[in-house]
């Protein structure tokens, strides 16, 4: 198990706790290596302040310093039978192997599978029975975690990406019990939905591992973005629905990671001026279980979408926090464009698109409107007069007001 290797920080302490455990009840060190030999923790027993010298032999030195042993170390020591066994293991000192000390191996089993080894140095009269039990139960514990982290790192793309492209009904309910039967009882918990748009690569099957580097990170997957292009997709764990922190830092680090925040003028860019290629993310609302993945994954990808439309929102974005973006972003493309902001929407006429955007924003405070643009009081007047004559709208009026309003912020998306 390959992945074992990579220990997430989410696990890093709880591992090395139960090494640390196991050192105190037999009074001696203790590594604790998965089952491809590579080292994932070590507890120092201290000897008057300092670990003994003598409990450094070249298997035991290389271990530690390069967290893994060679194949002919490995080979070696399976030789005893370790991968069978279920109880300890002695194995006797044998110079000409590396192994200058005697060894007890305590075999680290989840139900009936062998995911690690503990090693202990022999020492005589060595560990009593009673206490080589009780590290034993210690073991117990490690497996059942490592399972869990194995679990957790499986590479579930397929399943996420089958109910985030599934069609509403029926299909996506299967997507979704293929989904929860991965995932086990880790499915049933508090979850978030993070999108990250547009991913740099088009190839479907590019996307990074966020086992081991992600805390939380239960699946990820890459989504059709646009008619080309690619987006990012992870199930976060939460721990209380009141705080995304988890989803929030994993999608500051793939934001970066994609090439994302914001680029120079992007804050002043008006609507449909687009991004200049930059990457936003958007976080969902938390969510009991996999049943609203669906709409979770909307919510997400609606907020990068508002992030990438708004710089000032991104670049990353919570989906609670995008305002009038969660009912554009819930209108078909073509419903978000109003024939009457056309004209005004041309190139020629972007500072005054601009200008009634800002003025609506403010609600239609002309002072805080001019301050904001650095224009005098008449030349927004001027400009605002010049954007009734292309719309046809009445400024004084608030459905018109609403309508100009709706349709810029649509433009941007």
């Amino acid at each position: 198990m390959r992945e074992n290797a990579r220990v997430s920080g989410e696990y890093r302490g709880d591992y090395q706790e139960l090494v640390d455990e196991i050192s105190a009840l037999l009074g001696v060190p203790a590594t604790l290596e998965n089952r491809d030999f590579e080292l994932i923790a070590f507890g120092a027993y201290d000897s008057e302040g300092d670990l003994d010298p003598s409990a450094l032999d070249p298997v035991r030195t290389r271990s530690i310093l390069t967290r893994r042993s060679t194949t002919a170390v490995r080979t070696w020591f399976e030789g005893f039978g370790i991968t069978r066994a279920s109880g300890p293991v002695r194995i006797p000192p044998t110079p000409e192997a590396g192994v200058y000390r005697g060894r007890i191996c305590l075999p680290v089993r989840h139900r009936s599978v062998v995911l690690g080894y503990v090693w202990l140095l022999d020492d005589d009269p060595g560990p009593t029975d009673a206490q080589l039990a009780a590290a034993m139960q210690v073991t117990s514990r490690i497996g059942a975690l490592l399972a869990d982290e194995a679990q957790a790192g499986a590479d579930l793309t397929r399943e996420l990406r089958a109910v985030l492209t599934a069609e509403r009904g029926w299909q996506r309910d299967m997507a979704v019990a293929e989904l929860r039967t991965a995932l086990g009882p880790r499915g049933e918990g508090l979850h978030a939905v993070l999108c990250v748009a547009p991913w740099p690569s088009a190839d479907p099957d590019d996307a990074p591992s966020a086992h081991g580097t992600v805390p939380g990170a239960t699946a990820l997957c890459t989504v059709p973005w646009g008619t080309t292009g690619q987006s990012l997709a992870l199930l976060v764990r939460l721990r209380s629905a009141d705080v995304l922190t988890p989803a929030l830092t994993a999608a500051t680090r793939f934001v970066r990671e994609a090439g994302g925040g914001r680029g120079e003028g992007a804050a002043g860019a008006g609507p449909g001026g687009g991004g200049g290629g930059r990457a936003a993310a958007g976080v969902s609302g938390a969510r009991v279980g996999l049943g609203e993945l669906g709409a979770a994954w909307q919510e997400a990808a609606s907020a990068a979408r508002a992030a990438l439309a708004e710089p000032r929102l991104g670049p990353v974005a919570e989906w609670g926090a995008i305002g009038p973006y969660r009912l554009l972003t819930a209108l078909p493309p073509e419903s978000a464009h109003d024939p009457v902001v056309q004209a005004l929407l041309a190139p020629a006429h972007r500072e005054l698109a601009r200008t009634a955007e800002v003025f609506l924003d403010l609600a239609g405070q002309a002072g805080r409107t001019a301050a904001e643009l650095g224009i005098h009081r008449q030349t927004l007047y001027y400009r605002l007069s010049r954007v009734e004559q292309l719309t046809g709208l009445d400024l004084d009026d608030g459905e018109d007001r609403l309508l100009l309003h709706m349709a810029l912020k649509g433009a941007r998306l």
